[in-house]
């Protein structure tokens, strides 16, 4: 079985070591793992063309979204969401067929459940890509009321220039769905008032690659409790191999 990963830079991901410690594991030696990186989601149909045996991808920044025009069927989640990270490839009638699935709630889920309070009644997520609409769905789910940070807000979001003491005060929990601070960029963070932090404070980012990045860092020392990607990552791996497997 010959799976992989397609994205736009790739470098930082630690999906193939993941993949194919699993595959030596379970003994599957005829089992591969590739990574793809693509310029452009219009280099998708090609990427098909030139790799017949494929049969699942999981899918990460910035065409999480961009995928979806390509893909003949979608999960009930998916579509709700409005995001894919796996994607099965099958036959049927000797043509292929691609049906799309969001495994990220599946992660998120199960990675931040043990770290929630009740005071946990609002959150921010910072940023509005594809992974965020997973984190969104998740939260609203968990009766968790839902503030989007964007540097290009539109209506019912806001802007990082608008996050004040009043904002941070009232949403206890925030996440870090953009892809600041991902390696080799281990400087960039999210432009937060750092300061307004505190031990009521919980703080997830989505990246996992450094383990921690600046903006873990900058929250561990205002005393937030703090967790970064990488149980969701290996969650959402885990749930991408029973798609692909079955």
């Amino acid at each position: 079985m010959q799976l992989g990963l397609i994205g736009k830079t790739l470098s930082h991901s630690f999906s193939k070591d993941y993949f194919e410690e699993k595959f030596e594991k379970l003994n599957l030696p005829s089992h591969s793992y590739s990574l793809f990186e693509l310029d452009t989601i219009r280099d998708f149909p090609k990427l098909l063309e030139k790799n017949p045996e494929l049969k699942g991808l999981n899918v990460t920044i910035p065409y999480k979204e961009s995928i979806i025009s390509y893909l003949d069927e979608l999960s009930d989640e998916a579509r709700e969401i409005g995001a894919v990270n796996t994607i099965k490839i099958s036959k049927e009638d000797g043509k292929l067929y691609l049906t799309g699935y969001n495994t990220d709630v599946f992660g998120f889920r199960n990675s931040i459940k043990p770290f929630l309070k009740n005071t946990h009644e609002r959150a921010l997520i910072l940023g509005t890509g594809g992974a965020s609409k997973a984190i969104d769905f998740v939260l609203k789910n968990l009766g968790i009321e839902i503030l989007f940070v964007s540097r290009n807000p539109v209506e019912g979001q806001i802007g990082y220039q608008d996050i004040n003491e009043y904002v941070m005060q009232y949403h206890k929990l925030i996440v870090n769905c953009t892809p600041l601070g991902t390696f080799p960029n281990v400087n960039e963070k999210p432009n937060l008032p750092y300061k307004l932090l505190n031990d009521s404070h919980t703080l997830m980012d989505l990246v996992y690659n450094p383990e921690k990045t600046e903006f873990l860092k900058l929250g561990k020392l205002e005393g937030a409790t703090v967790l970064n990607g990488l149980s969701m990552l290996q969650q959402q791996a885990d749930g991408a191999w029973e798609i692909f497997k079955n």
